[in-house]
Order: structure tokens, then C-alpha cells, then sequence
């Protein structure tokens, strides 16, 4: 078990050279290896032990055990509610007399394994889009000036190649930019879609799920039915039919545990708190994405915020010169260089930005008077 988790400590590996968010990390990295890990723990759980245990008269166990797995089993909702131990034998199991509407059938656990690996890799896959288009320009620019250590004369050599692709590549990153708030935004809805689509797979049970649990010790007693138990019953029921000697159908009515069912319940409640968290760190990031691109006064604040040795004026000029695209470079330079480094580059940046402005005037003007 631990050489298969250990296969996961890539996703955590720290990035040298950042081109997204913490949040946007957060759905492609930890919860990549977060289901990836689920999916490991519970295929790994059907092999060790029995995932299903039936017991019936009449017929060899594994018989039954394998069918009951490959097919289905059922329990009853309304026996949920009654006492167990005087009215039922166990919470969900009573007589079905034949009543197939009182009847509530789990198919789900062969599957969940291989539904928790398809979530990690379409949470993994806003991350190889990025990566994709990205192609590695952050890292290019940056340049290894990442790193205050190192000589004098490479990092002026460095920054001046900086500043220069800065000022001849003006207005030429808006797509950039616009591309990885797309593939935050698919997040979003990545894990939106994720989070009914596993209600669908649960009949309709998983969106209330963890609220319900929330709410089950807060009920009577006498009142009280377990909400992981009922999505995620530890024992259900299962007929098993075959010819008997006399050539007449026989019915047998199997009893079943299903041990696997213990891990899946404590899964899908951590898996529905980490959604719902989620979902609204991504909801809320997506807002403040939507603050940067249509309140233009917050960008100089932001910039200043990232590195507090940048001065206002020099973020002012930056932030009211530069178009959103172009804005973004500089804030993800921020992220990524050294910040005493930076704040040489943003300086000269902004005295070079003012000098083109002024010169761009001055033609202007010479034009008009032409």
C-alpha cells in the first residue's frame, strides 16, 4: 500500500516557476492525488479480504458471494427507520414478500474504484491544458532570476533582456492571460458537473449527503437513521435463483456484508466536505478574477501588495500604462522573481514605459502642427 500511495508524492512537489494559483493547485495537484489515493485504497481493499460476505442455505458461499457481486443487492428504505434488533435484523433488511417497488438496489461498488480514477485525471486535465498552451513562456522570461544569488554582471545582462522583451512584446499577451482564467473557470465547472454526476451515481443521495450526516446526531433517537448507512448499507439482501431436483425454481434469499462499504462511507464524506470547499474557494476565486478585469483602479494595489518594495507610483504607472494581458505578465514576474530584482525591473520599466509615452506625444504633436 505504501509503494502504491508513494507513486503520488510527485503532484506535490514544489513548482520552481509559478504560472497559476494556489486555489488552481489545489484542484489539479492535491485533488488529482487525492482521488488517485481513494481510488488506490479501495481497489486495494477489494483483494485483501472478502468485499462481499452472503449468507444462505443450500448453496456453496463463493456462489453466491460472486454473484451478489457481479449483479446486485438490495434493501428495504422503510425498515431503515424501524428498531433493529425487535423489528428488523439489521437497518434496511425486512421480509421483501415480493414487493419489487419497496426495494432499493446498490450497483455502484464494482464501479467506484474506477469512477474515482476518472475523476483525478478530469481534475488533472484544467493542468495539462494550461501546461499546453502555456509552453513554458514564464519560465523563459524569468530566466533564473528567480534566485537573488548570482553575479552582478549576469543579472543586469538579464534584466536587460527582461525589459526589452517587456517593451517590444506590448500588448501581446491578453490570449495568455484569458487562457489560464479559462482553465480556472473549467475548474469550476469541472467540479460542479463532478458534484452531480456523483448524485446521479448515488440516486439522487450525494448532494445532501454530508449535510445530513451533519444533521444525524442533531435528531431524536427515536428518529435517528445513520445517512451513511443508507447510502452506504454494511448489510443488504440479495436472491439468488436456481433449478431444484424436482426441475421447479428455487429461491434463495441471501443475506449479505458488504465490509468494502465501511471504506467507501468515510471516502465520500471527506470527498463531499473537499468539493463543497472547493467549489466555493473556486467560485469565490473566479469573482475576484472577474474584480481584476472590470475594476481596472484594484490592479496597481495588487501589484504594490505582491511586492511591498515596488513604490505606489511605479505600480500606478505600471498598472494604468499596460493593458490586462500585459498587467498579468508583470504580476506573475512578481510571484516569481526575486523581489529586490523586481523591484529594479518595475522601476525601470515604468520610467521606460513614461519615456515611450511622452516620446509617442511628442510625434503626435509634431504631426499636428505638420
Amino acid at each position: 500500500m505504501f509503494k502504491l500511495l508513494g507513486g503520488l508524492k510527485q503532484y506535490f512537489k514544489l513548482q520552481e516557476i509559478q504560472t497559476d494559483n494556489i486555489v488552481f493547485r489545489l484542484h489539479n495537484t492535491f485533488t488529482t492525488a487525492l482521488l488517485l489515493a481513494c481510488s488506490l485504497i479501495i481497489t486495494a481493499t477489494q483483494y485483501v479480504g472478502n468485499p462481499i460476505s452472503c449468507i444462505v442455505g443450500g448453496v456453496p458461499a463463493h456462489v453466491v458471494n460472486t454473484f451478489c457481486w457481479i449483479s446486485s443487492t438490495f434493501t428495504m428504505p422503510d425498515a431503515f427507520r424501524r428498531q433493529v434488533g425487535r423489528e428488523v435484523a439489521h437497518p434496511g433488511i425486512s421480509n421483501d414478500f415480493d414487493d419489487e417497488d419497496a426495494k432499493k438496489y446498490y450497483t455502484y461498488y464494482q464501479w467506484v474504484c474506477f469512477v474515482l480514477f476518472f475523476q483525478a485525471i478530469a481534475c488533472y486535465t484544467p493542468k495539462f491544458i494550461w501546461d499546453a498552451v502555456e509552453g513554458g513562456l514564464m519560465r523563459m522570461i524569468v530566466m533564473g532570476l528567480n534566485r537573488g544569488a548570482c553575479k552582478e554582471q549576469e543579472k543586469c545582462v538579464k534584466k536587460q533582456i527582461l525589459l526589452d522583451y517587456l517593451l517590444t512584446h506590448l500588448k501581446r499577451h491578453k490570449i495568455y492571460a484569458i487562457r489560464y482564467w479559462i482553465c480556472e473557470a473549467l475548474c469550476f465547472v469541472n467540479i460542479v458537473v463532478q458534484l452531480w454526476l456523483m448524485n446521479r451515481f448515488f440516486n439522487g443521495e450525494f448532494i445532501s449527503y454530508g449535510w445530513d450526516v451533519l444533521q444525524y446526531s442533531d435528531q431524536p433517537q427515536e428518529q435517528r437513521a445513520d445517512p451513511m448507512v443508507f447510502v452506504f448499507p454494511r448489510v443488504t439482501k440479495c436472491n439468488f435463483y436456481k433449478y431444484g431436483a424436482s426441475g421447479s425454481i428455487q429461491k434463495h434469499d441471501a443475506m449479505c456484508i458488504l465490509p468494502l462499504n465501511i471504506v467507501n462511507e468515510k471516502t465520500y464524506i471527506f470527498i463531499w466536505f473537499w468539493f463543497i470547499i472547493l467549489a466555493s474557494f473556486l467560485a469565490g476565486l473566479i469573482l475576484y478574477r472577474a474584480v481584476i478585469i472590470f475594476v481596472p483602479s484594484v490592479r496597481s494595489k495588487l501589484l504594490n501588495a505582491r511586492n511591498r518594495m515596488v513604490p505606489r507610483n511605479v505600480a500606478k504607472t505600471i498598472s494604468a500604462h499596460l493593458d490586462l494581458g500585459d498587467w498579468w505578465i508583470v504580476y506573475m514576474l512578481a510571484r516569481n522573481l526575486d523581489p529586490i530584482i523586481f523591484k529594479d525591473v518595475a522601476t525601470e520599466l515604468a520610467k521606460r514605459i513614461e519615456l515611450n509615452d511622452s516620446d509617442e506625444n511628442d510625434q503626435n504633436e509634431k504631426k499636428r502642427m505638420h
